[in-house]
């Protein structure tokens, strides 16, 4: 006998699901794990932690928030010399030594991780740009005087680094500038901006946006990055939640629509982008999530609907655990079982894919629609 899938949980039930699987992965030190159940992935992330603390904050749970940001603003201080020797050398013009350059993921006491068999891409500019944009939604404008030396040290690491190559929030192309960096590090300068009451970060917060905006243009749409005209899902940050763009602006709605149009896969899921082989290149629930929220802007109620159904229909037991990405409709399907044995089975639960739940029923709710 064929056995049915088992029906999706409620709204209530992965709301809460997600609110506890984001506390059980919260570190004593405040930070948030990326997977607990996946070795790689057992590391706090800027990027990943700053939209679960985002998230907590939107549910109410701001003492969860605040341990976070307090442990990201430690971990910034304790490196402060070496952010320093970066931005004394990318201001001279030289090029910069790696060793100088902040890592995406700590270990969740705030260190940097050993080296290991496997090198990890480590310099990304993506989650230390989130970070400084959800610390002001998380303060609410005044700032604690214990937050401005970490503050301070992110705003001029990233206005003296953001020209130099990075990976992208992906972890994979390390070898120029991508449009979701470009919107989470304008994003992040313009925050520290208004946090600091310096107009120092929103004049390089601007210069930031000309270039994602400029360069990284192209056919009205925003491109993934400055040699790479495809869409990647990550674009939509631009729109939400760091509204660079207005969702009815005419870069936002071709934007969303090449998102729609290119990376909806066959059973209704957001893959990151196309040629992605990370298991077989599946889709992704966090990304379905984000799509959903940009639906609920742009008034799209039925396209949101869609985006949470296909996401709580995602949601696996015990309890209502959600992966990273699905393997059931891949783009290269000879690339899952690689994967698999690498790293095992796909991050179930990950923490940002719950976060990413939070924070689209959230907007929902605040549309008026439930």
């Amino acid at each position: 006998m064929r056995s049915e899938r088992p029906a999706p949980p409620s709204d209530l039930d992965l709301r809460l699901e997600s609110i506890n699987t984001i506390r059980q992965g919260q570190a004593a030190s405040g930070a948030y794990v990326a997977c607990l159940n996946y070795p790689t992935y057992r590391f706090g992330w800027l990027r990943d932690g700053s939209f679960c603390a985002h998230a907590m904050d939107a549910v109410g749970e701001r003492d969860s928030a605040s341990a976070f940001h307090a442990w990201v603003a430690r971990t910034v201080e304790a490196h402060s010399a070496k952010a320093e020797g970066a931005i004394a050398y990318a201001q001279r013009g030289g090029d910069v030594p790696h060793d100088l350059l902040l890592p995406t993921r700590y270990t969740l006491d705030g260190a940097e991780e050993p080296v290991g068999d496997e090198l990890w891409p480590n310099f990304q500019l993506d989650g230390y740009g989130t970070w400084l944009w959800a610390l002001e939604r998380h303060v609410r404008g005044g700032l604690p005087e214990e937050l401005r030396p970490a503050v301070e040290v992110t705003a001029r690491y990233l206005a003296a680094t953001w020209r130099l190559p990075c990976y992208d929030c992906w972890e994979e192309l390390g070898d120029g500038e991508h449009g979701s960096t470009l919107a989470a590090v304008a994003a992040g300068l313009a925050a520290a901006a208004r946090l600091l009451d310096d107009p120092a970060p929103a004049a390089e917060a601007d210069a930031v946006k000309a270039r994602l905006f400029g360069e990284l243009t192209r056919g009205g749409r925003l491109r993934k990055g400055r040699e790479d005209d495809r869409v990647d899902a990550s674009l939509l940050w631009a729109i939400v939640p760091f509204d660079l763009l207005a969702v009815d602006d005419a870069r936002a709605v071709a934007t969303a629509a090449a998102v729609a149009d290119d990376l909806v896969g066959p059973t209704g899921g957001v893959r990151r982008y196309l040629g992605d082989t990370f298991y077989g290149g599946g889709e992704w629930t966090l990304l379905t999530a984000w799509l959903g929220w940009q639906r609920v802007l742009a008034g799209d109620r039925a396209g949101y609907e869609q985006c949470k159904h296909w996401v709580a229909s995602c949601a696996r037991p015990p309890g209502a655990q959600l992966p990273e990405q699905t393997t059931g409709a891949p783009q290269d399907a000879g690339m899952v079982e690689p994967w698999v044995e690498r790293w095992g089975p796909v991050a179930t639960p990950l923490l940002w894919s719950h976060a990413m739940w939070l924070l689209m029923t959230r907007a929902a709710e605040d549309a008026g629609w439930s």
